[in-house]
């Protein structure tokens, strides 16, 4: 399986109420589309070789005599056409007792075979008039129509090795809906792929519901959950039938069918066990039992499967901009919930310390225009006035006029207390105190101006001078120290590539932006001007978010090129791509390449870019956790954050070889 992946598929052939020859030779048939499509785990509806909806007939052995041949022949042939596992469900008698089964075969072998333990019997549901219960069966095998006996019972567990392992566990239908479904028990003793063999009717607001089972069920085991359930031809009598599959991973749904087809369907998709085992690793509380681990000990069967190409394209969305939402229906609800967290985390501090005035370095770029927003909004819900709100602006040596020209327009629109200092006289004192030369340049005798001139005159490849940009970006920070109760503005894709000045924009009294990455701060940005103002506030905010990133720390040079932040370190849309598979699921840097290929990144930015940078990625992240270690507070955001006292503990003096001989050997 590559990269941890396992392709899964649900299936619903056409089907005859009561006619296992012809349901047999249709199940082989969509077996056969399967391989096709290189799926490697199949799972089939339940009673799916009767019909569900035989009723009575379940009782006369020829229905049960015949299913069973049936099964014999469809494992035989499937070996010719299906190299992967299969699951289908059929009647099956043990001890003289008629269980409502789910046979589990691969390469012409019945693995084992479970019986459904929850029998419904309320409503249109009569399952206990026909079978009998799982906690029933005496047996723990079963003799197949061969004459071969096979494992029985719901303690099976299907397994088959790989890194990470592939361990299934199945239960029927009904099994789903109870307080502690079955295909818990399972998780806890290892089971990551979990089936549901169903026949579930169709009736008014019954798919929502399903749909939400089959997602909670998946979140609550980690794991990945494939429900498939009898189609259209089972309708009879009162009942109908939808086919209705829902393939879910740790609480999202990845595909889902559309109803009511009268053909043959499969519903395919990737899950991704890699990703299941890291959620399961750092979920401590997910290994925690309620009862004594003897009363739910498993049986583990083996099957293999074959290794798949490097080439099948996966089967899945890989988002290229994870943190962004995506869909008209999440916009507003994403962005009222962000700002609303960003809001209360802010309205507390502030509530806690008093009622102090709040700065802000407003530099006209996104980070300081989304804290400036919520700082508004945050004034706003406090029932305070927006002038308590005290934006400086502080021109140097690189600001641009397009940048200082929307910091003051947009401070003047939100109503907040502007103030322009000018820092470039404070930071050629400070050089000339500590006796520096900026890029070799004397500035004794100099003045701004005429400093600003010799460093326009540079060529490109001297513009390199630390001291003379982390100056400027420390008295920024010590004016707004010393004026009031500091809010920061840095964003969590800086902090992970150590894109800020420690003890300048890394500190603050508290910082709204520490856990949004760029990309979705710059979709809060666009957003808020889209819905929230209007008129020339809405045109400074599409600017902010039109102009390009820069700390502006160096002057434009001779042919007025600025400082650019993404030539410097690379794309973030990228790096936030990087952030979010390394630091959310532990993705090793050679499936990260594979997950950006099947993100259409390689359409902008060739494979060998996008490792360069996945490099310089890794490179930053591990030299800059000291950067990290010292995080002032702000409020966790998504998913992925990195302060010291919540989501990321990592030692300051790690090395990154590990990372970079993965990366080289892909």
């Amino acid at each position: 399986m590559r990269h941890g992946f396992v392709r899964v598929a649900a299936a619903v052939p056409t089907l005859r109420v009561a006619d296992p020859a012809f349901n047999a030779d249709r199940t082989l048939a969509l077996l056969e589309h399967a391989e096709a499509e290189g799926v490697e785990v199949a799972v089939f509806p339940e009673m799916g070789l009767t019909g569900y909806t035989c009723y009575d007939l379940f009782h006369q052995t020829t229905l049960a005599r015949t299913a069973l041949r049936e099964l014999d022949r469809l494992v035989g042939r499937a070996a010719r056409v299906f190299r992967g596992l299969a699951v289908v469900g059929l009647p099956i008698i043990v001890d003289d007792r008629l269980f409502n089964a789910a046979a589990v075969f691969a390469r012409g072998r019945v693995l084992g075979v479970v019986p459904k333990s929850h029998l419904p019997n309320y409503k249109e549901f009569y399952d206990a008039r026909y079978y009998a219960a799982a906690g029933k069966a005496v047996s723990d095998s079963v003799p197949l129509g061969s004459g071969e006996a096979v494992p029985f019972g719901t303690d099976l567990l299907f397994t088959a090795a790989g890194d990470p392992p592939l361990v299934v566990g199945v239960e029927i239908c009904e099994d789903l809906w109870v307080p502690v479904p079955p295909s818990s028990w399972q998780a806890l003793a290892g089971a990551n792929l979990l089936l549901n063999l169903s026949a579930s009717n169709e009736v008014v607001g019954k798919a929502p519901y399903r749909r939400q089972l089959v997602g909670n069920q998946s979140g609550r085991c980690i794991a990945g959950y494939v429900y498939t359930s009898s189609g259209v031809h089972e309708s009879t009598t009162d009942l109908v039938f939808g086919g209705h599959c829902l393939i879910a991973e740790n609480g999202a749904i990845l595909e889902e069918s559309p109803r009511f087809r009268r053909d043959d369907a499969l519903t395919i998709a990737d899950i991704d066990l890699d990703r299941l085992r890291s959620d399961r690793i750092r979920t401590t509380t997910f290994s925690e039992r309620t009862t004594e681990p003897s009363e739910h000990s498993f049986r583990r069967i083996a099957f293999s499967l074959e290794p798949t190409s490097p080439e099948t394209p996966l089967r899945r969305k890989v988002d290229a901009h994870p943190f962004v939402p995506t869909g008209a229906g999440q916009l507003d609800e994403r962005c009222d919930e962000i700002f609303h967290t960003q809001v209360a985390g802010l309205a507390k501090r502030l509530e806690h310390v008093g009622s102090p005035h709040v700065t802000i370095g407003v530099s006209g770029g996104l980070d300081s225009t989304l804290a400036v927003l919520v700082a508004c909004k945050t004034m706003d819900a406090l029932a305070r006035p927006r002038s308590q709100i005290h934006g400086f602006t502080m021109p140097g040596f690189g600001t641009t006029s397009r940048t200082k020209n929307n910091a003051v327009a947009l401070m003047k629109h939100l109503g907040v207390t502007a103030r322009e200092v000018d820092i470039r006289p404070l930071c050629l004192a400070e050089w000339k105190a500590l006796g520096h030369k900026p890029f070799g340049i004397d500035p004794e005798g100099l003045d701004v101006e005429g400093l600003t001139a010799k460093l326009r005159a540079l060529k490109p490849e001297s513009r390199s001078d630390l001291v003379f940009e982390n100056v400027q970006a420390r008295v920024r920070t010590n004016l707004l120290m010393n004026a009031g109760f500091v809010i920061g503005t840095g964003d969590v894709s800086e902090l992970a590539l150590g894109w800020c000045t420690y003890n300048a924009d890394h500190m603050s009294m508290y910082n709204v932006n520490v856990s949004i990455p760029k990309t979705l701060v710059k979709f809060l940005v666009g957003w808020a001007a889209q819905y929230e103002f209007e008129g020339a506030a809405r045109e400074t905010l599409l600017d902010v978010v039109a102009t390009e990133i820069s700390p502006e720390l160096l002057p434009a040079d001779a042919a007025g090129a600025i400082q650019s932040t993404e030539g410097t370190i690379g794309p973030y849309e990228l790096h936030d791509f990087f952030l979010y598979h390394v630091v959310r699921f532990g993705a090793a840097p050679e499936k990260v390449l594979y997950l950006a290929k099947h993100a259409k990144f390689d359409r902008e930015y060739p494979p060998e870019r996008v490792k360069h940078w996945l490099g310089v990625f890794l490179r930053r992240f591990f030299a800059n956790q000291y950067k990290r270690s010292v995080l002032p507070d702000g409020p966790k955001v998504g998913t992925v954050s990195l302060s010291p006292r919540g989501d990321w503990r990592m030692p300051s003096d790690a090395v990154v070889t590990a990372w970079l001989a993965a990366l080289e050997g892909e």
